[in-house]
């Protein structure tokens, strides 16, 4: 059980890809669920990058600060959650990120009760990754940072790289120390581009590496612009076979802090078996129905002669009130069916595709037929 926060910097590190790979990669034991929440405040990735534009913008991040205002945070994440697994079970889901970095200042009272959010989805047997981006460890959005179980920085291994991520480790680290749990929490994974090596960097940045990735941009490309990610060249490359490794060395650090800071039991501190028996699963939101008011029945009252009777008086009766369909547990609306597959050529949505128009046919003759001519010369 963790709760994992992944931040860049300048020069593109690539943080959406690995925090995408994590979780196409991340180890489930049964019963369990890995979330991504894409929160980087410049804006989300994945909708038109990996997913290629072919789910509805309506879900996201966005609707998050709204729901807050009204007290239904909670259950509006569950509504806007989107099932990436490829299998249809509901165990990889994804939060996608904001379409314009416009709606960022409206989330700023949000951040703090999503990481709320976030514990609790950990507490109902989901792992956790946020996605913070290039600049959300810092600002606002910084508590999703110093709440986290691990922090993991992106750092590409060039002199360009390394220089831009130096003074950001370094800030990261002292606020984690001053206002988080500790910057043990602080952690790196390097996307092997330049010539330094891993021991070398990790001793000039000041936090230990947990992972190693390879520079292998077709692989990332399948990420960060889609593809199939079922392809067996992709599940088997060096890229994947690096992000597995690495969520394992992630989930070994989460597990020790849980350990020393006393939140979690000693079994959170390696991972599950796969024999372990499931987590329960928390139970869906059941609004409850508004009890409606019995009309009474009207007792005879009598009148004094000569003066008209009084009109009976029947009790006011409300008019109910449309309730909200309960929620299907971490099931999304609209499940993404086939992620990163390619779409179907000649499909609904195919070129050469048309909707066959609709005509009235109560209110005159169909537009479409040409009428008879009824005389004049032809």
């Amino acid at each position: 059980m963790a709760v994992v926060a992944i931040s860049g910097g300048p020069g593109a590190p690539g943080a959406t890809t690995t925090a995408l790979a994590l979780l196409l990669a991340w180890p489930l034991a049964e019963g369990r669920r890995v979330v991504l929440l894409e929160c980087d405040p410049d804006g989300g990735a994945v909708l038109a990058g990996a997913l290629e534009g072919r789910l509805d913008a309506g879900y996201g991040l966005r609707h998050l600060a709204v729901a807050d205002r009204r007290g239904r945070l909670a259950e509006t994440l569950w509504e806007q959650l989107v099932d990436l697994s490829r299998d249809g079970t509901g165990n990889r889901l994804l939060l996608p990120g904001l379409t314009d970095p416009a709606q960022a200042p409206g989330l700023a009272y949000t951040w703090e009760p999503l990481v709320a959010a976030c514990h609790d989805l950990d507490a109902a047997g989901c792992d956790v990754i946020v996605d913070l981006g290039r600049n959300g460890a810092h600002g606002a959005s910084a508590p999703l940072a110093r709440g986290a179980d691990a922090v993991l920085v992106t750092v590409r291994t060039t002199l360009r790289g390394l220089s831009a991520a130096r003074p950001r480790v370094a800030a990261l680290a002292a606020d984690l120390d001053a206002n988080g749990t500790g910057s043990d929490a602080l952690g790196l994974i390097l996307v092997h581009e330049g010539p330094y090596a891993a021991a070398e960097v990790g001793k000039a940045l000041g936090a230990p590496v947990l992972g190693l990735l390879p520079h292998e941009p077709r692989s990332a490309r399948v990420l960060s612009d889609g593809g199939d990610s079922g392809d067996r060249r992709f599940v088997r490359s060096a890229l994947m076979r690096a992000v597995r490794s690495t969520a394992d060395e992630v989930r070994l650090l989460t597990g020790r802090r849980r350990l020393r800071l006393g939140t979690a039991s000693t079994a959170a501190a390696a991972p599950v078996a796969p024999q372990a028996a499931p987590f329960p699963q928390p139970e869906p939101y059941q609004p409850q129905p508004q009890v409606q008011p019995q009309p009474q029945p009207d007792q005879y009252q009598p009148h004094p002669e000569g003066q008209p009777a009084a009109q009976p008086q029947y009790p006011y009766q409300p008019e109910p009130q449309p309730q909200p369909a309960p929620l299907a547990g971490f099931a999304p609306r609209q499940p993404v069916p086939q992620p990163f597959a390619p779409p179907t050529p000649g499909g609904p949505s195919g070129p050469g595709q048309e909707m066959e128009p609709r005509w009235r046919t109560d209110t005159g003759p169909d537009p479409r037929q040409a009428p008879t001519p009824t005389g004049g010369a032809r």
